[in-house]
């Protein structure tokens, strides 16, 4: 059945999105740092990210996957960047600016920092692409609307990850302190760091 397919996209998209890392560290630190709406906003932008690359996968487009993946060099050098100004930037951010912040709606911004750099991962489309093929979904004339049905599942599944992470994470935003967020400020900017220095160190030229 077609809707089976939505379903096993779904489940793609959380197993995708679960594992913890650089951005989900960063949609706890926003969750807890700006409120609830944020931290979903950051997650969104990487569910986004998630399900541009399983469209590519899905349908096939191996002429843009072969490019991302030729270029990772020059991704794994921006999004590694990235991501140091953005652990820098928590370290040294106030709880008073964080005050001041929440109640900016620039939600733009917030979620195209975490959709750009889950892109500079060219690697996750061959995550895709070996689970779709696996499943039978690649270069096919005649499951576009199957495949459609699996980006969407993908979508939805990464989405609902980021909904619970935040949501769960907000419970303990009213129990911090300013100087207890210092110190989630300070240790998560640090550990974004440390991941962004990592991927710098892991790129492999040719």
């Amino acid at each position: 059945m077609e809707i089976s397919l939505f379903f096993k996209g779904f489940i793609i998209g959380i197993s995708i999105a679960a594992p913890v890392g650089p951005i989900g560290l960063l949609c706890i630190q926003r969750t807890l740092a700006r409120g609830n709406v944020c931290g979903l906003v950051s997650g969104l932008g990487a569910a986004s990210a998630d399900a541009v690359y399983s469209f590519i996968a899905a349908f096939g487009l191996t002429f843009i996957s072969n490019f991302l993946i030729e270029q990772s060099v020059w991704f794994g050098l921006v999004g590694g960047a990235f991501l140091c100004w953005l652990g820098i930037r928590a370290f040294l951010t106030k709880p008073a600016e964080q005050i001041i912040s929440e109640y900016d709606n620039n939600h733009v911004g917030v979620y195209g920092t975490t959709f750009f750099l889950t892109l500079t991962n060219p690697m996750t489309i061959l995550s895709f692409a070996s689970i779709f093929a696996g499943l039978g979904m690649v270069n096919t004339d005649t499951h576009y609307a199957s495949a459609g049905l699996m980006v969407i599942g993908v979508f939805m599944g990464s989405g609902l990850w980021w909904f619970i992470l935040s949501r769960f994470t907000s419970m303990f935003r009213k129990k911090l302190t300013s100087e207890k967020l210092v110190w989630v400020n300070r240790i998560s900017g640090i550990i974004i760091i440390i991941f962004g220095l990592y991927a710098l160190l892991s790129i492999k030229t040719p």
